[in-house]
């Protein structure tokens, strides 16, 4: 898996116009934003970046093991954007390594937690602590997401202590359900804003052509309102 991650990472930080092949002219380049998204097991990281990417729940989940790889092509502004999704297995067991490929040349970062589990709410330092071990930049955008507030009855995570936490570490806060369908919206502005945020503050991206989709994918196996 490590192997077939690195041979992504090479492909998105080098690509020869044409494969090298003298007269050729290669398609339109489209700017790629990579976000990783960070929280512990069970949190729905990858409900969330499904969500985003297929809009829709996913009919069935399992563990990620290693890395999930999705990504999405849209247009702000007139310009051809593509979002590229890394979400990592909580386990540490799972993603050893894969760490030094997930964290290069990420453009922003989303934290995800479990309203209903509030140790996952309190894992949430340690994995600001794994991004600064990292040296990811203190200027790269980071966003707070609460998932799975349509389980009401069973939420642990009040929302102003959650506030009180993205501001202590300057992020802005989201409440949202993966599953919850009338909450399509609201996980699409999450990651549009986030988008948005990227393309006026970052001019330059790695590139590809933007018809050359990878996916990486193990076998079988997102303060604002909550408006679920």
């Amino acid at each position: 898996m490590a192997a077939a991650v690195a041979e992504v990472e090479s492909s998105l930080e080098l690509s020869l116009p044409g494969g090298g092949v003298p007269g050729f002219l290669p398609p339109a380049r489209s700017r790629i934003f990579k976000i990783i998204v960070i929280g512990d097991s069970n949190v729905g990281k990858t409900c969330l970046t499904y969500r985003f990417c297929a809009g829709r729940f996913p009919e069935r989940t399992e563990a990620t093991i290693g890395v999930d790889f999705r990504e999405r092509a849209v247009d702000i502004d007139g310009e051809r954007i593509k979002i590229q999704l890394w979400d990592t297995a909580g386990q540490e067991r799972f993603r050893k390594s894969m760490v030094q490929h997930y964290y290069r040349n990420v453009h922003a970062v989303v934290f995800v937690y479990d309203m209903t589990n509030l140790a996952s709410f309190h894992s949430l330092p340690l994995w600001i602590e794994e991004c600064k071990q990292h040296l990811l930049a203190n200027d790269i955008p980071r966003i707070l997401v609460g998932n799975k507030c349509d389980l009401r009855s069973a939420i642990q995570v009040p929302t102003d202590v959650a506030q009180k936490f993205a501001d202590t570490h300057s992020m802005p806060l989201f409440e949202t359900s993966a599953k919850n369908p009338n909450d399509n919206d609201h996980v699409e502005a999450i990651f549009m804003t986030l988008a948005h945020k990227l393309k006026s503050h970052k001019p330059l991206m790695l590139s590809q052509p933007p018809d050359n989709t990878v996916h990486l994918e193990p076998a079988a196996k997102p303060a604002i309102t909550c408006w679920c």
